[in-house]
């Protein structure tokens, strides 16, 4: 019966992709940005100046549900670059281990091209740097060259921000004069430079290209240009509609965000340990800070994509913009990331395939002509082809090898620890063909977030492998979000589904901001429902069953039962 309701759309792909990647091979830029949730125009985002990513997305599919694997930037950058899930890579925080060495070595999205005969480029913070990723960004299994990272970036934590007492400090909030700078630039700034340099010398190259991107910003510190400030009035920031936390809120899933604690701007504010809240002020120059640094980004990748232009790889490129996950800005009385809130989990992504996503508006030189955002500010374009199923980073790696004309990665078994070339997302080539066709409301997104304690602790927000004792495994469909908070055993790497410690459910179409826990009250034959069906096709992770079961044995639980609340 599946193979049935698959042929028609399998058919589509075969026939579009004939004219598509029958043509000489198709480079790739693959561009991400760290910390950067949905805050763009192309996502509506009626504030947020963001005009050459607008751009990019008006000839792109955009994704308007996209959703990351767990919103810490090791785990889940593993996660989209090996197709993984966190428990496959067994990777769960930035500092733990080599994942090649203790969970498999699989191969990864670039690893891919490159035994295709690509040459596999990577600039700025693709991998997680560290331990995590070996110390040296997976060369050389991932790259063809050992990885560039920006001179720059060695004084992101230093003492460079200058406070009102004229003195220099390692702030949160960091606009600054970047002649005063060390090196008199910055990260971000380096990284279009030298990625502008290699697609120069790509061009005259007889193998095509993967040329990975990493920006680091809007990641904390928003040691950004501080002219990007201007763009945002102070006077017209404004607090997110739910900046409380949610009464109904397990303790266990909350994010007492002590990362931006230790900045020294932030310690000066004297805020208490681990609700706050953050003055009201300082809340809004944080929002005004982050939204600068968006447009920051938005800057260097209008710069970038126009040196696309200019070397005349525009029609020949497939181009990817997304993010390792999003950033709390006061919703739930959150900041940052930590979290299986959409905010942190839920990013942008979009995609561009010349001749395909952009056949109506054209390729050429002026492809992707750069937009001065102080020039015109108030520059809007309109989406290319929006996709609004649900869809995961682990499906970028078959998605864009198949769009690419490469064979996608077949699906992992069970186990698949000892298979070095599989894949654990779904190949979403057909969302290219007709996207509005395929709005699939059984499409789920997983995602999964660990925690030391029941209760918010200093290490909450990153705890070490070691500390892990719960883990909050999260559903997210078109209708709900659905996480279960279980035991964890870290010597074994043992979640223990039956040991529940707090559950959350929110309905979307009433509580799209998930600020109402319904656990206990109604939903739960949809959730039974569409998680059975998705578990007779085999897509969903291991877990997902015995969740499936938790919540047929619980639904007639009441919330007012679980004490767990923090109010």
């Amino acid at each position: 019966m599946l193979l049935k309701m698959m042929l028609p759309r399998l058919f589509v792909i075969c026939i579009s992709l004939l004219e598509v990647v029958g043509r000489d091979t198709f480079n790739v830029l693959y561009i991400m940005a760290d910390d950067l949730r949905p805050s763009l125009g192309c996502y509506s985002d009626p504030l947020v100046k963001s005009p050459n990513i607008d751009q990019l997305a008006s000839k792109s599919n955009l994704f308007s549900n996209a959703y990351a694997q767990q919103a810490l930037c090791g785990p889940s950058r593993t996660s989209m670059l090996t197709s993984r899930r966190p428990d496959t890579t067994k990777l769960y925080d930035n500092s733990n281990f080599y994942w090649r060495v203790h969970a498999g070595n699989y191969t990864t999205f670039p690893q891919y091209f490159k035994s295709h005969g690509y040459t596999t480029l990577s600039v700025g913070k693709i991998f997680h740097p560290g331990i995590v990723s070996n110390h040296t960004d997976d060369y050389p299994y991932s790259w063809s060259v050992p990885s560039y990272h920006p001179p720059s970036f060695h004084y992101e934590r230093r003492k460079v921000c200058k406070g009102t007492d004229g003195k220099l400090h390692e702030n949160l909030l960091c606009a600054v004069n970047v002649t005063e700078m060390p090196l008199g630039t910055l990260p971000d700034i380096e990284n279009t430079e030298e990625a502008i340099r290699l697609l120069k010398s790509m061009k005259k190259s007889k193998s095509p290209f993967f040329l990975a991107v990493g920006y680091y910003k809007p990641h904390i510190p928003f040691r950004i240009p501080q002219e990007f400030l201007k763009l945002y009035p102070f006077e017209k920031m404004s607090l997110p509609p739910d900046p409380d936390v949610p009464k109904g809120l397990p303790r266990v899933a909350y994010n007492p965000w002590t990362d931006i604690r230790a900045r020294e701007d932030v310690k000066a504010q004297n805020i208490s340990f681990p609700y706050g809240p953050i003055p009201k002020d300082f809340q809004l120059q944080i929002r005004q800070h982050y939204f600068a640094s968006v447009s920051y980004v938005d800057a260097q990748v209008g710069k970038l994509l126009n040196a696309l232009d200019e070397h005349g790889l525009a029609e020949n490129t497939i181009v990817v913009f997304t993010s390792d996950h999003g950033w709390s800005l006061g919703e739930h009385g959150e900041w940052a990331k930590y979290s299986n809130f959409d905010v942190a989990t839920r990013v942008p992504l979009m995609v561009f395939v010349p001749g395909l996503t952009s056949a109506s508006q054209g390729v050429g030189e002026n492809t992707f002509p750069y937009v001065d955002v102080f020039q015109e500010p108030n520059k809007r374009f309109t989406s290319g082809q929006v996709v609004k199923s649900v869809v995961e980073l682990v499906d970028l790696f078959p998605t864009i090898s198949h769009l690419a004309g490469l064979h996608a990665p077949h699906k992992c078994p069970q186990p698949a620890n000892h298979v070095h070339l599989c894949t654990e997302g779904e190949n979403r080539a057909y969302t290219f063909f007709r996207p509005e066709t395929y709005i699939s409301e059984e499409e789920m997104a997983f995602s999964q977030c660990p925690r030391p304690a029941d209760t918010p602790q200093l290490n909450s927000d990153q705890p070490h492998f070691k500390d892990v004792r719960v883990l909050g495994y999260s559903v997210r469909s078109s209708q709900y979000r659905y996480t279960l908070w279980v035991g964890f055993q870290p010597e074994s790497f043992y979640a223990n589904l039956s040991d529940v410690h707090a559950s959350e459910l929110y309905l979307l179409a009433d509580d799209p901001g998930q600020d109402h826990n319904l656990y206990g009250f109604k939903g739960y034959e949809l959730l039974s429902h569409s998680l059975g069906k998705l578990s007779s096709t085999g897509t969903m992770p291991r877990w997902t069953e015995v969740l499936r079961k938790h919540i047929s044995q619980i639904s007639h639980k009441s919330l007012n039962s679980d004490s767990r609340g923090i109010f």
